[in-house]
């Protein structure tokens, strides 16, 4: 039986369309129709910006029939808010989308709302990060000038993933066997280039499906291998 909800990882495209299906899915694996949104990678965005972001994911809830919870959460002051933590338990989804990763990790650790999202996700509430969300999830967050040094510390939830989101548009003419020249995951550590407009999704954090329109590349070993949708990848804890 397992012991949390759901795990998604997107390269990009949280709250359009093409990933309606799949954040349905997510959301309906939960506890409730809550869609907790939780911007804080982009906290230093404008508010323009900001506003663009919650407006987008009004118009998926409302596709896909939840009730969307908006959390202003966008530096360290308000995730230490009780209240707004709060907002979080019960809920189907929750969903940390795009921005600055390190941001994002540096302002939610050891906070009220980081744990309430652990806690939520631990007791059945699916969980998901998109882009900047999604490499937040892993081991560590490395930068992208020095990719194949050990990045800064990451939740560590999905402690042998490490996340390239957007990897179609950064390495769109480049073999995936000369992409491993410019990337390398710490040992132990299974290194997933997501294409823009495709997730990947697992209840056991080692068996995954794939969703969307792109493709997945795990980009360890000799021979990388790449993945479509409706396929099945395996990610071992130990490579």
């Amino acid at each position: 039986m397992n012991q949390h909800g759901l795990l998604g990882l997107v390269g990009s495209g949280e709250y359009l369309p093409v990933l309606q299906e799949y954040e349905d899915y997510l959301l309906s694996a939960g506890p409730s129709r809550r869609y907790v949104q939780i911007p804080t990678a982009a906290g230093r965005e404008s508010a323009e910006r900001l506003e663009f972001w919650r407006k987008r994911g009004q118009e998926q809830a409302l596709r896909i029939g939840a009730e969307q919870i908006f959390l202003p959460i966008y530096n360290r002051d308000d995730a230490m808010r009780e209240d707004l933590a709060a907002q979080i338990d019960g809920a189907g989804l929750i969903y940390l989308s795009g921005g600055d990763p390190h941001y994002l990790a540096q302002t939610l650790h050891g906070t009220p709302v980081y744990d309430a999202i652990y806690r939520n996700w631990q007791a059945g509430s699916s969980l998901a990060g998109c882009s900047a969300g999604a490499m937040a999830l892993g081991p560590d967050i490395p930068h992208f000038r020095k990719l194949k040094e050990v990045g800064d510390p990451g939740f560590d939830l999905v402690p042998h993933v490490r996340v390239i989101p957007h990897y179609n548009k950064f390495f769109k003419w480049i073999p995936d066997t000369a992409a491993q020249l410019f990337l390398k995951a710490p040992a132990g550590v299974n290194l997933l280039g997501i294409d823009e407009d495709t997730a990947i999704v697992s209840s056991d954090l080692t068996n995954w499906k794939v969703w969307g329109t792109g493709a997945v590349h795990v980009l360890n070993g000799a021979n990388p291998q790449k993945f479509h949708p409706e396929s099945e990848l395996v990610t071992a804890r130990t490579i």
